[in-house]
């Protein structure tokens, strides 16, 4: 398959993940969507919440871990895009003092003490943002010395997503990503005092696209890196994949 005509604009994201009883769904799209409104008027590019659909349990960690899901909840997967990081800033300066966000906080339909947020400065974007309906969400430690080394190959894997149906694959960095009482990105990851936290995700047009062209991707012969030899611990990165509830 060719590729299609990307776009390269380096963007800071707010990722989060949480643990939302299943029962809540609902209640928790709503309350996202009653957001959308101010968040942009801060400064939010696009906000994306994605529902978990085929979240695997790890031997390590995994998303459910991460967030300390209960069998009776689902993990999701969502951020907020901005233009640069002072936006991003900005925007939370903004949300700290404006009593429409204490009032959403008062009506959560989650825990929010066992939500994962941070600050990630997106490192490689390639594709569209547009039409997403299906992601694959993915967390995992990368070595400060091999930052480079980690983008290379994220570049490699990108162009390979793109070329089996992929839509957009966001790779990010770490930059400010606070310690939690209960759960953070670090302990999710179980990244060492040299590590960072990369977030990053795969768009796909839906969740069919993503079925018939993981396989391809799994195949292809430029994916074929000996564990050994990639610039990060395979073993303790954290996958799933999420339907997208919520792009706006």
């Amino acid at each position: 398959m060719a590729r299609q005509a990307g776009r390269t604009s380096v963007t800071y994201i707010e990722g989060f993940v949480v643990a939302v009883p299943t029962a809540n769904r609902q209640a928790y799209l709503e309350h996202a969507t009653t957001a959308v409104g101010f968040l942009r008027e801060f400064g939010v590019a696009r906000m994306v919440e994605n529902w978990g659909d085929d979240v695997p349990v790890g031997t390590l960690n995994d998303f459910a871990g991460a967030v300390q899901a209960t069998a009776d909840e689902t993990v999701v997967f969502s951020w907020f895009e901005y233009p640069d990081k002072a936006a991003r800033d900005a925007a939370n300066a903004r949300m700290m003092t404006d009593p429409r966000m204490e009032a959403m906080g008062a009506s959560m339909p989650f825990d929010g003490s066992r939500m994962i947020y941070a600050g990630f400065q997106a490192e490689l974007e390639d594709g569209l943002a547009a039409g997403t309906g299906y992601v694959d969400g993915f967390i995992l430690p990368a070595s400060l010395a091999d930052k480079d080394a980690y983008f290379s190959m994220a570049r490699t894997a990108s162009a390979v997503f793109r070329d089996h149906g992929a839509r957009r694959v966001v790779e990010t960095w770490g930059d400010d990503v606070p310690a939690g009482e209960k759960t953070d990105y670090a302990r999710a990851a179980h990244a060492t005092a040299d590590e960072v936290v990369v977030y990053a995700w795969v768009e796909w047009p839906d969740k069919l696209t993503r079925d018939a062209g993981t396989p391809k991707v799994m195949a292809d012969a430029r994916m074929q890196t000996p564990s050994a030899d990639l610039p990060f611990d395979g073993k303790r990165a954290i996958y799933g994949g999420f339907t997208t509830i919520l792009d706006a």
